[in-house]
């Protein structure tokens, strides 16, 4: 029966898309697809009606809710049937959605849904990867369905810095848009990252601010994104970018708009911690290459006197036959930045291996199997001025980790990711 409701509401999606023709930009990508979501919507918003989905609602059965605008009924047969029969007597101009593919045929399933004039590729990376046979070719084969199912007088948008993404261009029919840092229309540059002098974090402040330069055409601008850590959150703004001057924005709206972002729940966002600490907030999900980003933004902070890095990192699932070998390689990345490293779960074993094999005391070393153990150790362990970096893939439940430990946990349920009804019951 829910199955039946879903498809309705997966017809009743279509149907007010074809009724509203609102102007559809669609994301993909192994990682940053939600940052960059957020950020060419920010952007648009500048100068359109936009709608984009505040949850993650990127498959078959979320994106029709994304482009509602309502949130899923759950097990509600009553919140189902509201949605069927709610009336759009108001639609947005532009809609900007997430398309996931966590199996074969899920971005052409989507793309039959909606065909969107915009595309954009953030990054291929073995995440999702056990569903393709671990098969990272084949995974990119499915992200390329969007960039091949644009039309003509549409746009791709595309990482220049990724070579399987840029490999795409080759597929496109719409012009194409390239962005990154070594290569691209749209480049960045001179990415610096400034921090607090005193080292010692309290809620509500600017804890870090990336500065960084924009070259496009033959002008070069200087941006700056508060409170925004490490590449990824540059890339998100390239791509941004690039989607904004295609809509007509002017450079000196869209810098703007980039400015006043926000950052995402769980996604690199600095938070005060206890003691005076900071905490580095990845907790929503975790890849190989996002902790090995996450870590890159660990080690641009240099603590003063005897205070420390301090890396809290759980299992990274679907990883299929990758899992042992990419762990291991988490290991040795994190010996060389952190001066305390926690690995939570049964699949970081192989990441405390890693990081001995390269040198790291093992004393340094903790090794935990669940979240809930690693933030009451953590909880006596932090000082003052740490600086404490927390990822894992969303079956760890790393947000557990971060409310243990964070300045402020009544704001929990504002500040963190999975704060609302199954989520707090497991």
């Amino acid at each position: 029966m829910k199955k039946f409701i879903q498809k309705l509401v997966q017809v009743k999606a279509r149907r007010v898309v074809k009724k509203f023709k609102p102007r559809i930009v669609a994301i993909t990508g192994s990682v940053g697809k939600t940052s960059t979501k957020n950020a060419i919507a920010a952007v648009l918003k500048t100068k359109f009606d936009v709608r984009v989905a505040e949850g993650n609602y990127n498959n078959e059965f979320g994106v029709p809710f994304a482009i509602l605008g309502v949130e899923s009924p759950g097990r509600s047969i009553l919140g189902w049937l509201k949605i069927l029969l709610k009336s759009e007597k108001h639609f947005p101009q532009v809609l900007v959605l997430e398309f996931g593919a966590d199996k074969p045929g899920d971005i052409l399933a989507l793309c039959e849904l909606v065909v969107p004039e915009v595309g954009a590729v953030t990054a291929i990376t073995p995440v999702h990867v056990e569903n393709y046979g671990s098969d990272i070719e084949k995974l990119a084969a499915e992200k390329r369905k969007l960039i091949e199912s644009l039309p003509a007088n549409g746009l791709a948008v595309l990482n220049a810095d990724d070579e399987l993404v840029r490999g795409f261009a080759s597929a496109s029919k719409a012009p194409v848009v390239t962005y990154g840092f070594n290569s691209g229309d749209v480049r960045g540059s001179e990415q610096i990252l400034e921090t607090l002098e005193d080292f010692s974090f309290e809620p509500r402040e600017t804890f870090a601010t990336t500065k960084f330069n924009l070259v496009f055409k033959m002008d070069s601008i200087g941006v700056e994104l508060k409170n925004a850590l490490g590449r990824g959150q540059v890339l998100a703004a390239l791509s941004a970018f690039a989607v904004g001057d295609y809509f007509g924005v002017s450079s000196e709206e869209i810098i703007k708009a980039l400015s006043n972002l926000e950052p995402i729940a769980g996604r690199l966002r600095p938070l005060a911690g206890i003691k005076g600490s900071l905490i580095i907030d990845d907790s929503y999900n975790a890849a190989p290459a996002s902790v090995s980003v996450a870590l890159k933004v660990l080690s641009a902070f240099e603590p003063r006197e005897n205070r420390r890095r301090i890396a809290v990192l759980g299992d990274m699932g679907e990883l299929g036959t990758y899992s042992e070998a990419e762990h291991r390689n988490i290991g040795l990345q994190a010996a060389t930045v952190a001066d305390l490293l926690f690995c939570v779960g049964e699949k970081s074993r192989d990441l405390a291996a890693g990081a001995r094999e390269a040198g790291m005391d093992p004393e340094k070393i903790r090794e935990f199997s669940s979240s809930v153990e690693a933030g009451r150790h953590l909880d006596t362990e932090i000082k003052q001025g740490d600086i404490v970096l927390i990822k894992g893939s969303q079956s760890m439940r790393m947000e557990k980790v971060v409310k243990d430990v964070m300045a402020e946990p009544l704001r929990a349920g504002e500040l963190l990711v999975r704060q609302y009804g199954k989520w707090l019951e497991s």
